[in-house]
């Protein structure tokens, strides 16, 4: 293939970096919009976190629990990446609410706890979060339809049936995305000006702090302040400079018109970019981002021209990415001129993949983040990127004790 049709130049990045920004700020003024920015009514403590929370993950249906101890200063984690479970059980056709719950607290009951502790729950499907930190299901993904849960609390029945089966206690729940989660984990390091949680795997989603008086939909009523901590959902996001390769993949995968950005740049597509790329080739049927990484990262034993189109996807994936951190960056220096150090805690199997042959992912990331931000005149702008062991688990702790 003689043309790159995935080629990104730096003004068409710089138009997307635009662009992302007015949509998140239209997310910011009304609801359902493009990129829907969801404020999360959960403020972690400035300083002074102490204590313990038991914290449950349940991501897709791989599900996590641990206790998060913050009384030695940096929170340790008991035991080491959590207890996991396979939930896979949850996609099976009339599983209810009551058999989920009875699931969840298997792995808690056993758990040996002498004090009462509140519980952070990081539950990465759709909600709606509501003031004093529970949240309403919008609806299930993942293969996973629990009817009669659309539309109620998550956290305060979860709570209920924990309290009925343990002689100690819970205090209190806090329920929150994933993202938030990773956002939330940056503050173990308070010297940062803004911090930004972003998710790069499967699925792709960003999470930031916006003040209050910014967020126009919130209604008088909630009556808050400061800094609230803002579920972007933005892998809704439709950049522009798609291609018609990508207007495939779009229709192969239904939910036609949505997760436009997700689907240009996450780890469940890039595979299907590939193979939409040469439709009279044969590839197998899962073909999703460690395929594709595989191709680049072992080309003797692939066809030239794949290795070189691999490489092409890749690469604007990260230049994608790099472009809406451009955008949010820009919104963030717009609320706070003197933003300067900004914390980055970057989470997801595609941001921390290796490719042998050329630059990794993240590093392709940052360096053309860096190269927008000069050519947007904020080179005074410094992006930490934090490469975190369990801080989705951190994250939730922080939540659970806010």
């Amino acid at each position: 293939m003689e043309k790159n049709i995935f080629m990104l130049d730096n003004d068409q990045l710089k138009t997307i970096a635009h662009s992302f920004r007015e949509k998140v700020e239209e997310g910011l003024n009304a609801d359902n919009m493009e990129i829907q920015c969801i404020p999360t009514f959960i403020t972690p403590k400035a300083k002074g976190i102490n204590g313990k929370a038991l914290v449950l993950d349940l991501g897709g249906t791989n599900y996590r629990v641990a206790i998060v101890d913050f009384g030695k200063g940096t929170p340790t984690i008991h035991p080491n990446n959590g207890w996991k479970k396979d939930m896979s059980v949850m996609k099976s056709p009339g599983f209810t609410r009551e058999e989920l719950f009875r699931e969840l607290s298997d792995m808690i009951v056993g758990i040996k706890r002498e004090e009462e502790m509140p519980i952070g729950y990081c539950f990465s499907y759709p909600t709606k979060s509501v003031l004093g930190g529970d949240a309403k299901l919008l609806r299930w993904t993942k293969g996973v339809d629990i009817q009669e849960m659309i539309g109620q609390f998550i956290g305060k029945p979860l709570l209920d049936y924990l309290n009925k089966k343990n002689k100690i206690k819970f205090t209190g729940i806090k329920v929150l995305n994933d993202t938030i989660a990773s956002l939330f984990a940056g503050l173990t390091d308070r010297s940062y000006d803004a911090y930004i949680g972003l998710i790069v795997g499967t699925g792709t989603n960003m999470a930031t702090f916006i003040p209050a008086e910014k967020i126009k939909k919130l209604k008088p009523a909630y009556n808050v302040q400061g800094l609230i901590p803002v579920n972007l959902e933005s892998g809704n996001f439709h950049p522009p400079f798609l291609t018609t390769v990508d207007d495939t993949v779009d229709t192969i995968f239904g939910n036609l018109g949505k997760q436009r950005f997700e689907k240009a740049v996450s780890g469940m597509y890039l595979g299907d970019i590939l193979k939409a790329t040469f439709p009279l080739d044969e590839f197998e049927e899962k073909f999703d981002a460690q395929k594709l990484t595989a191709i680049m990262n072992y080309p003797d034993i692939h066809k030239e021209v794949y290795v070189q189109v691999a490489h092409w996807i890749y690469n604007r994936s990260a230049q994608l990415v790099a472009a809406s951190l451009a955008g949010l960056i820009l919104l963030l220096k717009s609320y706070n001129e003197n933003t300067r150090k900004i914390c980055l805690v970057a989470e997801g199997s595609l941001f921390w993949s290796e490719n042998r042959k050329d630059k990794n992912y993240n590093i392709l990331v940052m360096e053309k983040l860096q190269e927008l931000l000069d050519e947007f005149g904020l080179k005074d702008i410094e992006v930490h990127i934090n490469n975190m062991n369990n801080a989705n688990l951190i994250g939730t702790g922080f939540a659970a004790l806010a």
